[in-house]
């Protein structure tokens, strides 16, 4: 049986944690700021965990 490939899509857009949870960027951070309050920007900064039941799914496609 050969080996799955990795799903590049995925790659790209979540890394793996340590204890193996997936952490990602925010959605709706790449345009049209203009609409969004200040508290709502400083809030998509940074990174997010995935949850758990997404993650699952996630997971087996980064293999």
């Amino acid at each position: 049986m050969p080996k799955t490939k990795t799903n590049r899509a995925i790659a790209k857009r979540f890394k793996k944690t340590a204890k193996g949870g997936l952490k990602s960027g925010h959605a709706r951070t790449s345009h049209r700021f203009h609409g969004k309050t200040k508290k709502q920007r400083r809030h998509l900064r940074g990174t997010r965990m995935v949850y758990k039941t997404s993650a699952k799914k996630y997971n087996h496609l980064l293999h």
